[in-house]
């Protein structure tokens, strides 16, 4: 932590102060979540959980992972449209997992029946955190790529504000300005405005695929709105509503309640919980379509841990990003250790180690949302179920990453402003855009830092976690 903030931290009076004007300013900019008690309605909100001060982070390391962006964003493209490696990498976790094993039955109906969409947009968020090596110098380490429903593109534009004011009210003027202008969501509705535009149908509409109770529909709106601005119209629709009034015409274009869908924008259906068979159903209609799905079925499996395991491995990069010795550096160079446990003498191995070290460690299953993952003694108690049965390949082992602890204050609506010792996740949203075989559009868009209290392992800002925090570049 920047020790100029330290001494702040020390003058409880001032604190109090400060955390008013923070959580004013925070209100002020639309930093916003419904609350737990009314999740479908805005009548009441409340501000999302925040930072009181910004958070330091190495500036090469910040511009370390703006750079590789790009070339996550290439890849995940890549793997989206090479059958032969999805297949073989998730063969064995379709067997065991059966969430994982439903996305793939839809994958293999589409690519059957022909894929119909033509224009393709990936709006991804690669998480890292910053391992502390041995000489005590930080380094960038990938946590996972989220390839549906990738959040907080949004608020995150919207807390820079809220830091520059809490540093000028110290008259701190000058620190105020090193906090980066951060405007994911601006950068996530160029992608979606691109793929409208490629579609080629002026009237038609970009559908949201919504949940019914969504705390966190003003980060949502946000790209609605830059959308709006642009003349391109959004309707909110659930799963249900698409079975129930969802329909394709005999060129299989997408229409919902009659009108044409240019986009579909997932911004649900990332976990189990989310599906019922009509659910399914739902889903499996959308794919068939020729609307550009965000993401394809395809993409979302190429955002599976598996994957992700399977991508660390010797070789595997070059394949598929053959002539690019540049970008498969860097990608490597942000890779933690990353296991399979697969049965057999590999996963058999992997367990073993695990086991005889479990703080090095962290056992990961193929969800995402936040909260999932398995630490510690709960981790060895999975191990040990789990190492004599075929049900361990729906998991990984990675490397645990151990960031430098800081120290910081925490806001969240109805708990006191609370010091911590904390640690930060970084996450670079990327925005691609492919027709055919050509990618028109790859860039990095923003940036989103949480930041939690060391005693907890695992979660996000939604899972009630992390809040949100802004990097000050050191």
């Amino acid at each position: 932590m920047d020790s100029s903030w330290g001494s702040l931290l020390e003058d409880e009076q001032q604190l109090k102060e400060l955390v008013c004007q923070a959580v004013d300013r925070a209100l002020a900019e639309g930093v916003l979540l419904r609350t737990p008690q009314e999740p479908s309605s805005s009548d009441v909100v409340s501000y999302a959980p925040f930072t009181l001060f910004p958070s330091l982070v190495p500036s090469a390391l910040l511009e370390q992972a703006y750079a590789v962006q790009m070339d996550f964003n290439q890849l995940v493209d890549a793997v989206s449209q090479n059958a032969i490696f999805l297949e073989q990498t998730l063969s064995s976790t379709i067997k065991r997992d059966d969430f994982t094993a439903r996305l793939f039955d839809i994958y293999k109906q589409v690519l059957k029946e022909g894929i119909a969409q033509t224009v393709f947009l990936g709006l991804n968020r690669s998480d890292y955190m910053f391992q502390c090596s041995a000489d005590g110098s930080p380094a960038l380490k990938q946590i996972e790529i989220n390839t549906i429903s990738a959040s907080f593109g949004g608020l995150a534009s919207r807390t820079p504000a809220v830091h520059r004011h809490v540093l000028n009210v110290l008259r701190k003027t000058k620190e105020a300005t090193k906090i980066l202008s951060n405007n994911p969501s601006q950068g996530l509705a160029w992608g979606i405005a691109k793929a409208w535009e490629l579609y080629g149908s002026a009237n038609a509409l970009v559908l949201l695929i919504a949940q019914e109770k969504e705390r966190n529909v003003f980060d949502q709106r946000a790209i609605e709105n830059e959308l709006l601005a642009r003349n391109i119209h959004v309707i909110r629709r659930r799963f249900e509503d698409v079975s129930e009034k969802g329909s394709l015409d005999q060129d299989r274009r997408l229409l919902m309640d009659g009108q044409e869908v240019a986009v579909v924008y997932f911004r649900d259906g990332y976990m189990p919980s989310q599906y019922s068979l009509q659910n399914w159903e739902a889903r499996l209609l959308l794919e068939r379509s020729c609307a550009v799905k965000c993401p394809d079925i395809a993409t979302q499996l190429a955002g599976t841990k598996k994957v992700q395991q399977e991508l660390s491995r010797k070789g595997v990069l070059e394949a598929l990003l053959p002539g690019q010795p540049e970008a498969v550096a860097r990608l490597r160079a942000t890779f933690a250790g990353l296991y399979s446990l697969d049965m057999g003498e590999e996963g058999d191995q992997a367990i073993t180690e695990a086991l005889a070290a479990p703080h090095r460690f962290v056992l990961k299953p193929q969800r995402e949302g936040g909260g999932n993952n398995l630490y510690g003694e709960e981790m060895v108690q999975a191990l040990e179920q789990l190492k004599d049965s075929e049900e361990r390949a729906s998991y990984i082992l990675m490397e645990k990453i151990e960031p430098e602890p800081f120290e910081n204050c925490l806001l969240r609506p109805g708990s006191p402003a609370r010091r911590a010792q904390c640690i930060s996740e970084l996450g670079i949203f990327g925005v691609y855009v492919r027709q055919g075989k050509t990618l028109v559009m790859n860039k990095h868009v923003g940036h989103l830092l949480r930041t939690k209290a060391i005693e907890h392992a695992d979660g996000g800002v939604a899972a009630g976690v992390a809040v949100l925090d802004n990097p000050y570049p050191a």
